[in-house]
């Protein structure tokens, strides 16, 4: 097989890519490990910021999310038993969505296969090859048989654990925090309008929700935690606990668990994001812990780079752009990476009495200073895009 781009796997970030190049009339095939039905029910984040859904409403893709996202204005901060609303829009006119990824990658692949391009599910990635001539080669089995697949450039958008990201070569920071993340999917409506971040003596506990009828919550958790010893009633009794406020309206609503896991956060750089003609994006080429909800909505800044310096060079054979992917995606992700690494600091409870002052002394400043709720609201509604090539 011949094609212009080789786009290993069909997230988010590849099939994102491979519909930013067919707007541009840029030939690619998407290879992907899974089957179609798996990944469209794979249950991810479901934050968008506001940049992302600006983006996926320009180039033709915001349909569905437009008639089905919740639109947030804010956020809760709960702590002292008391909650603390930042107001994402009226501090810098910018909102928030929450629209499952899964939905988000339905809505791609059917607007992939809409264009009859290539998108080969149940065909992994076995190894990449020639990575540094102008004729890279992806070798990947399909139907019991192995393929190959030869490309002008390879995007690796498979995740941290695909073979793209091993095949660059490339260092790699990271950083392991001391929990984990007891998470539930609840067939129960929202109690809250909005986000609650709860910071609560016996650990975090976060509110979130992924439909009108459906809840998605978590517990900070020691990163080696049972999950067996974790029955339905004691996460609902948890949550409800490190949920209180003193406020006696509120309550919060149950519901059957439809699904339950334990995930631990770290934090993963990987520099540089590419070599010869291999270009990583998404989570093949970083990882943010969950609390700022940034994985998915870094994966699109990459892919926007990305789809724009690939247009550069295929119209003018300029390489200015491809050459400097690296340093143009990493402004963005450090600074997304601090901003995570802050946000989960400050809110998962520390078994030291020092560093728990300093939690509380962060949050009351950030919950009575304009200046730091001004900063926090920027950073968390989402830093501009840049704009790509074929934008309208």
């Amino acid at each position: 097989m011949r094609t212009q781009v080789a786009i290993v796997g069909a997230g988010p970030a590849g099939l994102l890519l491979a519909h930013l190049l067919h707007r541009q009339g840029i030939d690619s095939v998407v290879l992907e490990r899974q089957t179609r039905g798996h990944i469209e029910r794979r249950i991810r984040a479901g934050v968008l910021e506001h940049g992302t859904v600006e983006l996926l409403r320009a180039v033709g893709l915001a349909g569905r999310l437009d008639r089905e996202r919740m639109v947030h204005d804010g956020l809760e901060l709960l702590f002292d038993r008391t909650g603390h609303r930042i107001d994402l829009t009226g501090l810098v006119g910018r909102q928030i969505t929450i629209y499952g990824q899964h939905e988000l990658v339905k809505d791609l692949v059917a607007a992939r296969l809409a264009t009859g391009a290539p998108l080969l599910f149940s065909a992994p990635a076995l190894d990449l090859s020639d990575l540094d001539t102008g004729q890279p080669v992806v070798r990947f089995r399909q139907d019991g048989r192995e393929r190959e697949l030869r490309a002008d450039v390879i995007a690796g958008c498979d995740g941290f654990h695909g073979v793209t990201r091993p095949a660059a070569g490339a260092g790699t920071y990271t950083h392991d925090y001391p929990h984990a993340w007891l998470g539930i999917l609840a067939a129960a409506p929202p109690s809250s309008p909005e986000l609650i971040y709860a910071y609560h003596p016996d650990g975090f506990a976060l509110h979130s929700m992924r439909t009108p009828e459906i809840t998605r919550l978590y517990l900070q958790v020691a990163p080696d935690e049972d999950l067996e010893l974790w029955p339905d009633e004691r996460i609902w009794a948890e949550l409800a606990r490190r949920l209180h406020r003193d406020e006696p309206a509120w309550s919060l609503t149950t519901g059957e668990v439809l699904e339950k896991g334990i995930t631990a956060h770290r934090s993963v750089v990987t520099e540089p994001m590419q070599r010869g003609r291999l270009y990583l994006a998404g989570d093949a080429a970083h990882i943010v812990p969950a609390t700022g909800a940034k994985g998915l909505n870094l994966a699109v800044a990459d892919v926007v780079v990305l789809a724009t310096a690939l247009s550069e060079w295929y119209a003018t054979g300029a390489t200015r752009l491809l050459d400097g992917y690296t340093d143009a995606c990493l402004s963005r992700v450090w600074r997304v990476q601090q901003f995570s690494a802050w946000m989960t600091t400050m809110l998962h409870r520390s078994p030291d009495p020092f560093t728990q002052r300093l939690q509380l002394s962060q949050l009351r400043y950030l919950t009575s200073s304009t200046a730091a709720a001004t900063s926090f609201a920027e950073n968390y509604a989402g830093l501009p895009l840049p704009r790509p090539t074929g934008w309208s």
